[in-house]
């Protein structure tokens, strides 16, 4: 089996792109959607324990928890102690269970996989990007977004330039979803032929 690690700053497209991927029949796990699950679940006890007042009927409030983080790199480190480990087991299993199902080809999709060491776990790394101005254009649109707040959050991340240096394929979306799209079913076409580390 084939492990992709999919990864992309935020307003890359990286989102669309694991959609294409889904579509291409591949099937993906999406590390954004399992913290939310666990922010309504097996989370919320040490997230509320370290931070108290965050959760809100039984649920984490994402609101008042960055309200606990802006600022403090400290905060933040000790919040990651506790999610990363927890999302790190659900993508085991699901990698464990695409293997039994007899899976060729999967994709992770970690948003700090780089800043994370995720691509250890991976047999190639598919960075999405475009360029600057375009990434900022599409996240300074979104409700409540600013230009301090998308700063803030650039900060944690590895710079688009190195993240794209360290990839083995890269997708640019700033062109057509059609586009994209076929980039996504040339990286399919070249892994096909490649061993992955991990066949059972």
């Amino acid at each position: 089996m084939f492990i992709l690690g999919l990864t992309g700053s935020i307003g890359m497209g990286k989102s669309t792109t694991a959609n294409f991927f889904r579509a291409a029949g591949v099937p993906v796990h999406d590390s954004d959607a399992v913290v939310h699950r666990l922010y309504e679940g097996e989370a919320v006890g040490p997230v509320e324990a370290a931070f108290p007042g965050v959760a809100v009927d039984g649920k984490i409030d994402r609101a008042r928890l960055a309200e606990k983080l802006v600022g403090n790199p400290e905060a933040l480190k000790r919040l990651e102690a506790i999610v990363h480990p927890l999302v790190r087991a659900v993508s085991e299993r699901f990698i464990e269970e695409q293997r039994a199902r007899g899976a060729r080809v999967i994709v992770l999709d970690i948003p700090l996989l780089f800043e994370t060491g995720g691509e250890k776990r991976v047999d190639a790394v598919v960075v999405v990007s475009a360029p600057a101005d375009v990434q900022r254009a599409r996240v300074l649109s979104r409700p409540g977004m600013s230009a301090a707040k998308l700063d803030a959050l650039l900060a944690r991340q590895l710079p688009a330039t190195e993240k794209r240096a360290r990839a083995h394929f890269v997708v640019d979306s700033s062109r057509s979803f059609d586009s994209a799209c076929a980039q996504v079913h040339a990286i399919l076409r070249a892994v096909a032929a490649l061993p992955g580390r991990r066949i059972s």
